[in-house]
């Protein structure tokens, strides 16, 4: 499509680093003008642009379903209000929301970005369709609600610990009947699983992001880790000594052995044991590790998120700073750093219990 976009009788304005230009005469329907705007417009991450694409998928899906035309001309602000409502309504076939507020929201604000974008080439008749369409209000006390407590941060430390010495033991006891002790399996790594661990409690980091730190990310003297996150922004965390020197464990004792094999910059690596992928871990591999050391650690319904919640209202229990939980978690917005001021149920419980 990029090639149709250098035609006379065009109107042009300028998008970012390039100047977007649209020929009068091009086809209108909006599965083209949604492959222009990822062409000239969308400037994020791979991931980012698949959410986008789905989410603007869904409506034009609905749009056709209904209007039987993806015509760019078609879309109004009365279409744009059925299909959120359409969102807010389907259900699943045990009763359930197919579709979250908070995923209507995502999907609402990506239809946002793209109908301004295109309204600002060629304008639709009735104005954009999306100006007026709001986002749902969502409370952020369910978020609080999810943080790691205290008791359960120290318990995920304490059996993290102790998988060094029982980590990874062969799981046939059958085989091994008789011996004092099973024999650990060549590709566990309780030194690597550790310092995830630690990283994603000591620094609030999102599980993602540890997957993509590399090894010359890790500022030692600074005691920082600066790592692409979201949207491709680099953002700095600070960590923990305790966390460092996890960290450090790590590099020293189980490192050096995956990276003869796989030559990686990424920090935390795939055994050398593994016959696939290139090194690097996945999200799927940090939730698996997370999920065995809560197993270990008899803590129930929370996820490597939790530790995320849990810093925020750490940093505000210690310095009542917004700013400060701002600056560790990489909210772009204050009002998301806001939310860990708020007060949970069960200590709004407590205060009024001790009247």
């Amino acid at each position: 499509m990029k090639n149709t976009l250098a035609k006379s009788n065009q109107k042009a304005i300028a998008n970012n680093k390039e100047l977007v230009v649209i020929p009068k005469n091009s086809p209108d329907g909006l599965r083209i003008w949604a492959q222009w705007y990822f062409d000239h417009a969308v400037t994020t991450m791979e991931r980012s642009r698949k959410e986008q694409r789905r989410d603007l998928d869904l409506f034009l899906k609905f749009m056709e379903l209904n209007e039987k035309t993806d015509a760019r001309p078609k879309w109004t602000p009365r279409l744009s209000e059925a299909f959120k409502e359409h969102l807010r309504s389907a259900l699943h076939e045990d009763g359930s929301r197919q579709w979250s507020d908070r995923t209507i929201n995502r999907v609402i604000t990506h239809l946002k970005t793209f109908a301004k974008w295109v309204h600002g080439l060629r304008p639709f008749p009735l104005g954009n369709p999306m100006s007026k369409i709001k986002a749902i209000p969502v409370t952020n006390s369910l978020e609080i609600e999810r943080a790691l407590t205290t008791s359960q941060r120290r318990r995920l430390m304490d059996a993290v610990d102790l998988l060094l010495q029982i980590g990874g033991l062969s799981k046939s006891r059958r085989r091994y009947a008789g011996e004092k002790e099973r024999p650990k399996r060549k590709g566990y790594r309780p030194y690597r699983n550790r310092a995830i661990i630690y990283t994603l409690i000591e620094t609030g980091m999102r599980r993602r992001a540890v997957t993509a730190i590399n090894l010359a990310d890790v500022d030692i003297e600074k005691r920082k880790i600066t790592v692409e996150e979201k949207g491709g922004m680099r953002h700095a965390y600070q960590i923990s000594r305790e966390g460092l020197s996890a960290i450090l464990d790590y590099v020293q004792k189980e490192r050096g052995l995956d990276n003869e094999k796989w030559n990686s910059a990424a920090l935390f690596l795939s055994p050398c044991t593994n016959p696939h992928g290139n090194g690097r871990l996945t999200a799927i591999v940090i939730n698996q590790i997370w999920d065995d050391v809560c197993k270990v650690a008899e803590v129930k319904g929370k996820t490597p998120h939790s530790a995320r919640h849990a810093m925020g209202r750490y940093i505000i229990e210690k310095t009542g700073n917004v700013a400060a939980v701002q600056r560790q978690l990489g909210h772009k917005n204050a009002a998301y750093s806001l939310q860990y001021a708020r007060i949970t149920d069960e200590e709004l419980n407590v205060v009024l219990d001790g009247r």
